[in-house]
């Protein structure tokens, strides 16, 4: 593996050391290179850096000090504007207003973002993917002055590490590979495939802490609650409809 992959890990707090413009370059420049939807490009990057738009930023990424400390914040956003401008100007009628676009947008943005977190980490950088940039991408496109057509997807924090975190554990191979076909689970398997996280250090820590029975419930009652899951799943979807993507 290259040693990037092998070692990546989330980093949560950033020395206040900005980025060399030629670093982030090189960064903007390998995600360039990911594959894409009919060499497309159905993704834009919105590359923040100025204190104003990342303490603008924070707050709408939680204050988690990942978006809070860190000297640069990369906005992955679908966008089927700039493409459907071009077919307009070039006298050809696009029909990307839809859901299926959405989503070529979506896998372009993603493969995008991850060749950027590459780079990043093989220039010494640490990233954090932002989870919340679904929670409110409403907000975030207002900030970021996205016209219709583009829809923030992930955002990744950059900077140098305050302190490189261990690496985290990882379910084994055979949970997540399945060859031909899907194969179910029995419920042995799920207790095998679990086995080791729920004995963890860290996770009799968190049960401790949340005073809970099982791992399961720490993300079902603490981390991942049904009505947030509802409530930002609704609010992502009605900024989908604003920013044009149910027109057909």
């Amino acid at each position: 593996m290259i040693k990037e992959i092998a070692n990546h890990r989330s980093v949560r707090r950033y020395k206040p050391d900005a980025i060399p413009q030629s670093v982030m370059d090189e960064i903007i420049r390998a995600a360039s290179r990911a594959s894409t939807v009919g060499n497309m490009q159905l993704y834009s990057i919105v590359v923040s850096t100025s204190r104003e738009v990342l303490d603008s930023l924070a707050p709408l990424h939680f204050n988690q000090p990942a978006a809070a400390t860190a000297p640069a914040i990369l906005t992955f956003c679908a966008d089927t504007h700039r493409f459907s401008r071009w077919c307009e100007l070039r006298g050809a009628e696009p029909g990307y207003d839809n859901f299926c676009w959405f989503m070529n947008g979506v896998t372009d943005a993603l493969l995008a973002s991850q060749n950027a977190v590459l780079e990043a980490e093989a220039h010494g950088l640490g990233i954090c993917y932002l989870g919340t940039t679904l929670y409110n991408a409403g907000e975030i496109a207002e900030i970021l002055n996205l016209p219709v057509g583009v829809m923030p997807v992930m955002a990744v924090s950059v900077g140098y590490p305050e302190a490189m975190p261990t690496l985290t554990d990882r379910l084994p191979l055979d949970a997540i590979v399945h060859y031909d076909t899907y194969h179910d689970y029995s419920d042995a398997d799920i207790d095998r495939l679990w086995s080791e996280r729920e004995a963890s250090e860290e996770t009799l820590r968190l049960l401790e802490e949340n005073q809970l029975p099982n791992l399961a419930r720490i993300f079902t009652e603490r981390r991942y609650v049904k009505n947030d899951n509802i409530h930002f799943s609704r609010k992502y979807f009605e900024e989908m409809k604003k920013q044009g993507f149910f027109n057909q």
